[in-house]
């Protein structure tokens, strides 16, 4: 069974997220692709992230029409800092060894993925999917020097580049600007329901 990753804050989760994810599912020809909201993203603890439940209500109203795409919330069962070294390690045991894992991750995490926790095990684990070309400013040859073997395990993805962010939206919200089109249509109508980021 071919699974995708697609982990992330998710907050909230966006039109750029989905099709990142339709594109891994069709070009990779993969079976699931699984949404994983971060519990306590390690990356941003600088920063004030909406409860996780609210996360993943967005996430489920967000992929709820797509047969092909599920909700695991292991990272927000999972008490303390989220790493995606240990969330892959517990979807092995549940998958078993047959389970060919692919993690998608947008171009600018592939940058940091030498910061991540255990970066020459994530790579052991499963396949990096990246969306769009890699850009000019990540240096490969860097990158496979800090994690031996990386080079050989990117897939790049074919797609356009989709310039929508959370943050971006988060901030047109506080300025009390229409971020329709740029989340599903439910994602925006539990926003504005739980009068979240305004």
């Amino acid at each position: 069974m071919n699974i995708g990753i697609l982990g992330g804050t998710f907050d909230p989760i966006h039109i750029g997220h989905l099709i990142l994810a339709v594109e891994a599912r069709v070009q990779l020809r993969l079976d699931e692709v699984l949404f994983v909201p971060a519990g306590q993203p390690w990356l941003k603890v600088e920063r004030n992230i909406t409860p996780a439940f609210h996360r993943v209500e967005m996430v489920r109203r967000a992929i709820a029409s797509n047969p092909y795409f599920k909700l695991c919330t292991l990272e927000v069962e999972r008490p303390g800092p989220s790493y995606t070294v240990d969330t892959l390690m517990a979807l092995r045991d549940m998958q078993g060894a047959e389970a060919n894992f692919f993690f998608i991750l947008g171009r600018d995490t592939l940058a940091d993925l030498p910061l991540w926790k255990e970066p020459n095990k994530l790579i052991q684990i499963c396949r990096l999917v990246v969306a769009s070309r890699i850009s000019p400013s990540i240096d490969l040859h860097s990158l496979e020097a800090s994690i031996p073997g990386i080079k050989n395990n990117i897939i790049q993805l074919d797609m356009p580049v989709i310039e929508i962010s959370s943050s971006a939206i988060r901030q047109r919200l506080v300025q009390g600007l229409s971020i329709r089109y740029l989340v599903p249509d439910e994602v925006e109508k539990y926003i504005v329901e739980q009068k979240l980021y305004g």
